[in-house]
């Protein structure tokens, strides 16, 4: 075998084992940019909100718990709401703290609640949600 053709075989296999190493190397999920929550749906008598907006019982907001609330750092941010027996979604608008709510949870204003419900006599129903 000539230099130049034993040449050729060696630079051929390192050229293939570089590629195959390149193909094997593992990528990385990229990590949802959202983290879903979910919790116990109630509804509020609106009014002048904590994010300093006054709002009526036909808007669809709602308060987000304290710790979720954060000092009013989601004030004015859509979230996307799931019922979680029906499977119906809706879109709202945060406006308000809840302090009686647990995290996951969510006070919604009353024809939001009806959207989901038909009416308040539930008073409550399981959903879960995120930012929109």
């Amino acid at each position: 075998m000539s230099s130049f053709t034993a040449l050729l075989t060696l630079s051929l296999c390192v050229l293939f084992s570089v590629l195959q190493a390149v193909v094997a190397v593992p990528v990385a999920a990229s990590a949802p940019s959202k983290r879903g929550l979910s919790g116990t749906a109630t509804y509020f008598a609106v009014g002048l909100g904590a994010c300093g907006d006054t709002n009526v019982d036909s808007d669809w907001i709602v308060a987000l718990a304290t710790n979720t609330y954060a000092g009013g750092s989601h004030c004015n941010q859509n979230v996307v709401i799931t019922d979680n027996s029906s499977g119906k979604t809706a879109t709202a608008t945060v406006k308000d703290e809840c302090p009686s709510c647990a995290d996951g949870d969510l006070d919604m204003s009353q024809s939001l609640f009806e959207y989901f419900r038909g009416s308040t006599a539930d008073g409550v129903f399981d959903m879960s949600w995120d930012f929109a």
